[in-house]
């Protein structure tokens, strides 16, 4: 476990007697000047790496991403360009197609309008005929009734003459001649 010569224990100590302690390396003032040389070539080493690999690749890629980013920004700019100018042929298109509906309504209601209308002058014709008709029958009807008028006022004035002067009957000529001119 421990020994009289400092010599390092099996726990992995270092035992306290005899021998003189060391200063730590990087506090020593006897190494400064090789410590200040090694820390001057690495700083050069790992500055040529950094000038001549790191930062050449990291601009690279930078450049890669800016120009991506630029591209993608000229596409997405040329796609909304493309979106708007569909979106305005839509509402073209749109206008173009109410306009074509109001026309073909237009065009409808007009059509069945002028069918309307004809459909009207012809039953107005119609029933103007079936008007004239009825009327010369009406007028057919009267004379032929106002020809029995004067007939049947003849025989009954006939009947009644022969009633009134008793027995004898009139000449029907005469008769007539006088229920014309009084009806007349």
């Amino acid at each position: 476990m421990s020994n009289t010569h400092g010599e390092q224990l099996s726990t992995g100590t270092v035992a306290h007697g005899g021998g003189a302690e060391a200063n730590f390396p990087p506090f020593d003032g006897a190494t400064f000047p090789s410590q200040l040389l090694w820390l001057a070539i690495t700083f050069g080493f790992f500055y040529f790496l950094m000038a001549k690999v790191v930062l050449p690749r990291i601009g690279g890629i930078l450049e890669d991403r800016r120009d991506r980013i630029a591209g993608d920004m000229a596409e997405a700019s040329r796609l909304k360009q493309e979106t708007d100018a569909a979106i305005a042929s839509y509402e073209q298109a749109l206008a173009d197609a109410r306009r074509h509906a109001g026309k073909l309504a237009s065009d409808a209601r007009d059509k069945a309008k002028s069918e309307s209308e004809v459909a009207r002058n012809k039953a107005e014709e119609e029933l103007t005929a079936k008007l004239s008709m009825a009327e010369e029958r009406i007028e057919k009807i009267k004379r032929e009734s106002m020809d029995q008028v004067g007939e049947i006022a003849a025989d009954t004035t006939g009947e009644l003459v022969k009633a009134l002067i008793g027995g004898r009957t009139p000449a029907k000529a005469v008769v007539s001649k006088a229920v014309d001119a009084a009806l007349k």
